[in-house]
This record gives C-alpha cells, sequence and structure tokens, in this order.
C-alpha cells in the first residue's frame, strides 16, 4: 500500500522583503540569483556549444546570447522534436533548498541578489511560493543571471551559466547566518570571496558548512583554491560527483578514484559524500563508511538537479538524525525524484514517487502539513 500526500497550497505569494516567522534552519549561499533555460537537443547542436559537453562553466553573455539563439534556431528548424526552451528558476544552491523546503517542509532561506528584471521577478516568485525566506535576498539594479542547461539523449546536461554581468551580494553580515544551523554552498572561483567570507561568518554563528564542488572543469580549473579551502578544515560536509572526484586529486593527467577522493575528502570534512550516478554513493562520517545503490530509473530522462536534490535528502537526514546510512539512502530518493523529468524543479508527481520509495526502505516520511507544490 502506497503513501498518498495531500498537499496543502499557499494561495498568497510571500513577499520577498518579509522575513519568515522563524529563522530558517538551513541558508543557501547563491551570491546570485539565476534562472535556468533548460532544452533537450541532440548530440550536432552540443557540437557547435564551447567548451567540454557534460559539465558546467561560466561564460559571457556574448556567449550566452549565441547559445540561446543556436537552441532556438535548433527548434525552429527541428520542430518534429517537439521541444522548446524551459525556462525555470535554478542554481545548484537554490535546487537543493527549494528540494529542502518543497519536498522536505525544511525551513529554508536564501542568501544572494538579484537584478530588477523580468528574470529575477521569476526567481522571487518561485522561491516565494516555497515559503523560502528571501528576506536575505538582495534586490539591486542589473540583471539577473542565467544558465543554459542542455540536456543530451541520454540524459546528461551541459550547463553554461552567464555570472559575468550578474548582480551579486557581496555585503554579508552576521545577522545573515544567525540562529541558523547549516549554510549551503557550491564551490565557484568567481564567487570565491563571499564564499570565505561566509565560512568566516558560519565558524562565528556556530553554523555547519555544506559545499558542493560544482562541476568537474571548475575543480579541474581552480583546482589549488579548492584544495585550500578543504584543507581550511571549515568544511563540516562535502558533496562530489564522480566526474569532480576524478579531478580533485588529479595529479599530470591521472584521475583519482572514488574511493580516493572520498578519504581526502572525509580527512578534513566530517561528512564526505561522493555521488556515482546510477551506480549510487559512497558516503564517508568518522569510521564509518557505507555504499548504497541508486533508488529508482537506470536511465535519466534529465539529470539537471540530480545531485542538488540528492543533497536536499542528505542535509534532511541529517537535521532529523538519521544514520549515515539512510540520510544516502533519503538523498537518493530525492536525487531520484528529479531525473524523471526535464529540468531540476521536482513535480508534484515525483515528490509522490519518492515518499513511497521512502515508504518501502522505511525512512521516515516528512511531515505532510508542512508541504507546498507548485500548481502546475
Amino acid at each position: 500500500m502506497g503513501v498518498e500526500i495531500h498537499t496543502k497550497i499557499n494561495d498568497a505569494t510571500i513577499d520577498a522583503g518579509v522575513a519568515a516567522a522563524a529563522t530558517p534552519l538551513i541558508l543557501g549561499l547563491q551570491p546570485s540569483a539565476l534562472v535556468d533555460h533548460v532544452a533537450r537537443v541532440d548530440w550536432p547542436l552540443l557540437s557547435r556549444i564551447p567548451g567540454e559537453s557534460g559539465g558546467s562553466f561560466p561564460v559571457a553573455a556574448e556567449e550566452l546570447k549565441f547559445i540561446l539563439s543556436e537552441v532556438n534556431d535548433y527548434f525552429v528548424a527541428s520542430p518534429e522534436n517537439g521541444s522548446s526552451l524551459k525556462t525555470i528558476a535554478g542554481g545548484s544552491v537554490a535546487n537543493t533548498i527549494r528540494g529542502l523546503a518543497a519536498g522536505f517542509g525544511i525551513t529554508c532561506g536564501i542568501i544572494g541578489a538579484c537584478g530588477d528584471d523580468d528574470e529575477g521577478s521569476l526567481f522571487v516568485d518561485n522561491m516565494s511560493f516555497y515559503k523560502i525566506d528571501l528576506s536575505r535576498l538582495r534586490h539591486k539594479i542589473g540583471h539577473t543571471a542565467q544558465c543554459v542547461c542542455l540536456v543530451d539523449e541520454m540524459g546528461n546536461r551541459t550547463m553554461r551559466p552567464c555570472l559575468s554581468s550578474a548582480v551579486k551580494a557581496d555585503d554579508l553580515t552576521t545577522s545573515d547566518l544567525r540562529g541558523s544551523k547549516w549554510l549551503v554552498m557550491r564551490y565557484g572561483i568567481f564567487n570565491i570571496e563571499v564564499i570565505q567570507a561566509a565560512i568566516k561568518i558560519a565558524k562565528q554563528e556556530g553554523v555547519s558548512v555544506s559545499l558542493d564542488l560544482a562541476s568537474f572543469e571548475m575543480v579541474r580549473k581552480f583546482r589549488l583554491p579548492l584544495l585550500q579551502l578543504l584543507e581550511s578544515g571549515s568544511i563540516d560536509l562535502c558533496f562530489a560527483n564522480e566526474d569532480e572526484a576524478a579531478e580533485l586529486l588529479s595529479d599530470e593527467g591521472d584521475k583519482a578514484d572514488p574511493e580516493s577522493a572520498l578519504e581526502f575528502l572525509a580527512e578534513h570534512c566530517r561528512w564526505a559524500v561522493v555521488t556515482l550516478g546510477a551506480k549510487g554513493c559512497i558516503a564517508k562520517h568518522g569510521k564509518e563508511v557505507v555504499r548504497i545503490p541508486a533508488i529508482g530509473e537506470s536511465k535519466a530522462v534529465d539529470a539537471t538537479g540530480a545531485g542538488d536534490l540528492f543533497a536536499s535528502g542528505f542535509l534532511y537526514g541529517l537535521v532529523k538524525g538519521l544514520t549515515l546510512e539512510e540520510c544516502c539512502k533519503v538523498g537518493s530518493c530525492s536525487g531520484g525524484s528529479v531525473i524523471r523529468s526535464l529540468g531540476g524543479e521536482v513535480t508534484r508527481e515525483n515528490w509522490q514517487w519518492m515518499y513511497k520509495q521512502m515508504q518501502t526502505k522505511g525512512l521516515p516520511i516528512p511531515d505532510p502539513n508542512n508541504f507546498v507544490y507548485h500548481n502546475s
């Protein structure tokens, strides 16, 4: 017998300038609010996109314009594909925070900045719907960041964010983090000063820090600053996927295996997780090491957000006091939920799928009274 979760829909958009009644348990630092343009494309189009396919690396405004033009021309020339560009609020940290709020009922907030444009309004409306506290989101004159997410026939995504002309939060204060338990971040060399400032404040306020390694390109090109950050001992929880793990300890072209990367991360972080796609994940906390198989279909419709939503489930497990193995299982359930459809936002149907998976595996189901879903 399955579990049916009854939803509670919010009828009014929360004013982004009004703080939530309670201090968010988990905060996400996404210095620039971001909007994703998601499209399913073929290999000939991907071959015309600058950079290596399969990962994520920032591009300039002119490159973003070129990519969007190529994608739009592709849809005009191939109407038989029956696909189009899907625009949604995005960004790795926002995906994780939205997942925690929408699917797990955890009180969350975003620290960052958005521009005074249509993309900024879209981001605010989407995050507000899920009751995410936006009182720490700065509203500035300028552009909101954008990212093109291209999904190939295998469900793998190539991401090209444009951050260079976007507004950014660079004025963090202790009041931004005071009273929260976790700060969620994504590694990025272009935000390294903001990241370092946030970590310093987090440690002063007793807030635990979670870091995602972002992409194999970011790790490969800016490995030294990342290693310095990890070796500082200020990161409590670190997530890496298999490709990022391979680059983390690479030496003259030799790739590290996931187990070696996990050991390195666990030396410097209280919790270390390496996700392995269809092969599941491995994690370490203290002397305990677990390996958990993937949950759900072996073929992803779209892998966008899989790691972000895994982090949502894992963090939910930590704040609820679950074991390392249980945290990984919840993460596998939530990560499996988002790959069933296009984009990094989990649908109502796929949240239901996740709850049934959790129930089957004997995992605690979140309180349904806290759920808010997008009604589309």
